[in-house]
């Protein structure tokens, strides 16, 4: 499998807390807790990615950038900022991994369709397969599909990706392996 990271995105205050937070919010920030602590026991880097918008919105430094008091996030976790829903455009993400000596990723966190669908699919372009934590990323649905609805399409449509080379798998809290 080669060296893996964790992928914790915008797992933030103003997405996961108070009347806008993401569907089933509190059991997916369980989940990836669960994911970290197990990741950093086998030397597995984690990255938390936050977004930065504007106009109020999730402004760096701001309340709702940061990231919620029940996600456990320690001194020696990675950091990365990003503007847009991909993870690696614009940042140092790419590099931090070449640097880890990474070459697979684990992703988890919010929202389903935008920033973990864009991030693993640019992930797969990249040459790194992805396990997809397919009880730890969530979203706030839509006016045509609710939450659950939007985490399920994701699941499937992003294992049923061949063409970049390498896949993603779809793959529940407790049956994620790290170090093997």
């Amino acid at each position: 499998m080669g060296q893996q990271a964790l992928l914790v995105i915008d797992v933030q205050r103003g997405l996961c807390e108070g009347p806008d937070a993401a569907f089933a919010s509190g059991r997916v920030i369980e989940h990836i807790n669960q994911l970290s602590q197990r990741a950093r026991e086998h030397g597995v880097p984690v990255v938390f990615v936050q977004h930065e918008g504007r106009d109020g919105y999730l402004e760096h430094g701001s309340a709702d950038w940061q990231l919620p008091d029940k996600l456990v996030c320690l001194e020696s976790d990675l950091r990365v900022r990003k503007t847009t829903p991909d993870a690696f455009h614009g940042t140092p993400l790419a590099a931090l991994l070449q640097a880890q000596g990474v070459t697979a990723l684990v992703v988890c966190g919010m929202h389903t369709e935008f920033c973990v669908d864009t991030t693993t699919r640019r992930a797969m372009a990249l040459g790194f397969p992805v396990t997809l934590v397919s009880d730890a990323h969530t979203t706030a649905g839509n006016a045509h599909l609710t939450p659950q609805q939007v985490i399920d399409h994701h699941n499937a449509t992003l294992s049923n990706i061949s063409s970049f080379g390498p896949r993603t798998t779809a793959v529940v809290t407790a049956d994620v392996r790290f170090g093997e």
